[in-house]
């Protein structure tokens, strides 16, 4: 996977340091040691020191420089980090004690390693819901001074024999936000066009996404995507964007040549932004399933500094190529 190995490529160049919430999971713990042996990144393992420990030997990486153990019910960073989240969260009526058992979770604890220094990023979701991982991330981590909001993407690798266009592309928001208004679906175009840069070093080509081409029907959720494709052109005009289009249009140059022989896309977006979260949740899915296209994320974008949330589904691979997305995202924050 050309794509991916570029992402890999810049992971190693980075050292960046990613918590791994749960490192008692084999897969975690697999996809930690191929990552350390690649040199993508080095790694905190957050569990229970004696399981980690176990898990790690199975896996041929007890011996790994770059690999710590850190855990929460007796580390010695437990009452910094209890004091720390309780200045950030009395003003929710968060107690000192509440905070001291609120560290012992792993999720907490692993974003109160980014947020006090010790960690670049961190990834979780792997046993966790997508819920309580995006939740510790934003209510720790936070978003980032300069983002409007946080939202989400999925890397999309083309790399199969029957794919006609290979590479990379990102399918946005397809995770967490359900229904944005015309200014939060310019702020996630802008937000993905930037990860689009930053991972692949590549021109971001954007397509807002409708089930209308250039007119084609007249709807409030057409008009929806096609302000927000204005607010983006006024607030970054060097952004080659189009919107609105069908995914086709977006898609295929033939069929951009016919729906939207006008657009500045040609049919060859590689940011697909799309107007809620059933159509990208589905549509991500669906090119997953049925396409064979390999899926890495959801990503989250917009926080001060990244936290990213795994497939319970997931496998050592898809947790070796989270770790370098990561760490990528943390080279470019």
């Amino acid at each position: 996977m050309k794509p991916l190995r570029t992402i890999l490529g810049a992971a190693t160049s980075s050292d960046k340091i990613i918590a791994l919430a749960e490192g008692d999971d084999p897969r975690v713990v697999e996809g930690a040691v191929k990552a350390r042996a690649e040199g993508i990144a080095q790694i905190i393992l957050v569990g229970e020191r004696d399981k980690v420990s176990d898990l790690l030997a199975a896996h041929g990486g007890a011996d790994l420089d770059g690999i710590e153990i850190h855990d929460p019910a007796t580390s010695s960073h437990g009452e910094d980090f209890a004091q720390a989240l309780f200045e950030l969260r009395q003003h929710k009526g968060m107690t000192l004690d509440q905070a001291r058992v609120q560290v012992t979770q792993r999720l907490v604890y692993a974003a109160m390693l980014v947020r006090q220094g010790l960690a670049d990023g961190t990834v979780g979701g792997a046993v966790e819901t997508t819920s309580n991982t995006v939740r510790a991330a934003l209510q720790i981590i936070g978003k980032a001074p300069e983002a409007a909001m946080v939202s989400s993407f999925f890397l999309m690798l083309y790399c199969k024999d029957h794919h006609e266009v290979k590479g990379a592309h990102i399918f946005s928001d397809c995770g967490l936000v359900v229904d944005p208004d015309a200014a939060q679906m310019a702020e996630i175009a802008r937000s993905s066009a930037a990860s689009y840069h930053a991972l692949t070093g590549e021109v971001p080509r954007v397509a807002m996404l409708s089930f209308s081409t250039a007119g084609s029907a007249d709807h409030p959720r057409v008009s929806k995507v096609v302000e927000a494709t204005n607010l983006v052109k006024a607030a970054e005009p060097d952004l080659l964007i189009d919107g609105e289009l069908q995914f086709d249009a977006a898609f295929v140059p033939e069929v951009a040549a016919k729906k939207a022989a006008n657009s500045p896309l040609e049919g060859q977006a590689n940011v697909f932004v799309f107007p809620n979260l059933d159509a990208g949740n589905l549509g991500y899915k669906i090119a997953q399933r049925i396409g064979g296209v390999e899926a890495i994320g959801p990503v989250l974008q917009g926080l001060a500094k990244p936290a990213n949330d795994l497939s319970r589904g997931c496998s050592a691979e898809d947790v070796l190529h989270m770790i370098a997305v990561t760490a990528v995202q943390a080279e470019n924050a």
